[in-house]
């Protein structure tokens, strides 16, 4: 009986120990999408103040930094938009990242100024596209994007050309208006376009749309410092070589003064992930040591992992395996594995543990693909997966990305999944 009681014991202690860690993890998704951080961009210190809550969880969880400090300083260009942003059409004000968004490389306009109006398909050769700009002169030019030709070539050519009309320095109108029934998303940009480029898709109705008044208070900083957060947990056998654990923690920033990008699934969820295992491996040790890197500027074009990779604070040959988690809030549908035909047996490791022990409904196979950190690495010789998490929630690069409504279905299975795939190395 005494036996007995000690085996219950230690489930209930196990049981309260997962519930600590899946509260943790909901602590960390809370906090880093929350207003304090300002969608942990380049306004108002966000990026920065997240780094101090993401080194300080790295302090508390005991983890080493590698040099004096936990960060790896690195300076970057980056537009942002500090302060007013609106657009009025015929007199009616449109609410940003709701009804609109203004392009990420905007520059900075206030005026009201005409409209000169065309539908996509109106610019389907050159001369059209001519006659579209010497119509426009100075004026904005609004393109009614809501239908597209059945042929692929023509929608590739028009595409071409509405490009050149947003970027091309040498065309004099003012900006470019996109309407369409699309979902607005919004990125990073590194550089600051001629033009402002709006996209809307509140409905319109596009005959009586003749002018707009537009107020965009963008800053371009050519040079912005920011930090790559590293430490590590010490091998037992082999502390010179690595299991190494990224996720990026930098998000879209804020659009104005009040609205900002929570970033809950993207990537607070990695983050999550990445401290959630950082603290299991706080008191559980593994052969080699395990290295966390949590990333910079991975929206503006991976370039904290670009920064690690060129920079390397750890010889990357001695990388035995690297896991980025980026995208890990939902699960409904399992995971996929970017990388997993290229490292078959790896992969096959993951799915027999995933069958074994039952976590996750599905682990989907995906080939190489250059769409999160990982590329960075796995360009330099590093043998690496980036897994991400498939099905639920659909908000992406917008304000509807919450905590509050990011169910991490399947985080604790997800998580205990990969902690039985890093003890198996």
């Amino acid at each position: 009986m005494k036996k007995l009681n000690f085996i219950l014991l230690l489930l209930i202690i196990s049981d309260i120990s997962f519930s600590q860690d899946i509260e943790y993890a909901k602590f960390i998704v809370s906090k880093l999408a929350s207003p304090e951080f300002k969608g942990r961009g380049y306004t108002e210190n966000g990026n920065y103040l997240a780094a101090e809550f993401i080194s300080g969880e790295y302090k508390k969880l005991g983890l080493i930094p590698l040099k004096k400090t936990y960060y790896q300083k690195f300076n970057m260009s980056i537009n942002t938009f500090p302060n007013e942003i609106s657009l009025k059409i015929n007199n009616e004000g449109l609410v940003p990242a709701v009804d609109f968004l203004i392009e990420s490389s905007s520059p900075s306009i206030k005026g009201k100024y005409e409209l000169v109006k065309c539908k996509r398909n109106e610019i389907d050769n050159e001369q059209k596209l001519i006659n579209l700009i010497q119509r426009a002169g100075e004026k904005f030019i609004l393109i009614d994007n809501t239908e597209r030709s059945a042929d692929k070539a023509l929608n590739t050519k028009i595409e071409d050309f509405i490009s050149y009309l947003k970027y091309n320095p040498q065309i004099p109108c003012k900006g470019v208006i996109i309407y369409s029934k699309d979902k607005l998303t919004w990125e990073s940009s590194t550089f600051q376009n001629v033009r402002p480029i709006v996209n809307i898709n509140k409905d319109l109705n596009l005959n009586e749309v003749n002018s707009i008044e537009i107020v965009v208070d963008s800053k371009f900083i050519k040079s912005y410092e920011t930090q790559n957060i590293i430490g590590y947990k010490k091998g037992s056998l082999y502390p010179d070589s690595f299991i190494v654990v990224t996720a990026h923690y930098d998000h879209l920033g804020m659009l104005g003064k009040d609205v900002y990008f929570p970033g809950a699934n993207d990537n607070a969820s990695g983050m999550a992930m990445l401290l959630n295992l950082a603290k299991h491996y706080s008191t559980n040790t593994l052969k080699f040591s395990m290295l966390f890197i949590s990333l910079s500027g991975e929206e503006a074009g991976l370039l904290g992992a670009k920064e690690f990779t060129d920079n390397p604070m750890v010889d990357l040959k001695r990388i035995k395996f690297l896991v980025n988690f980026d995208l890990a809030g939902t699960g409904e549908e399992g995971i996929r594995v970017v990388n997993g035909s290229i490292y078959k047996d790896k992969f096959d490791l993951l799915t027999q543990l995933n069958t074994e022990n039952n976590f996750l409904p599905k682990v989907d196979i995906r080939g190489a693909a250059c769409i999160s950190d990982h590329c960075l690495f796995y360009q330099k010789g590093v043998p690496c997966f980036y897994i991400y998490t498939q099905g639920g929630i659909k908000a992406y690069h917008d304000i509807y990305d919450k905590a509050e409504t990011l169910p991490l279905t399947e985080f604790e299975d997800y998580s205990n999944l990969m902690i039985k795939f890093f003890d198996s190395f």
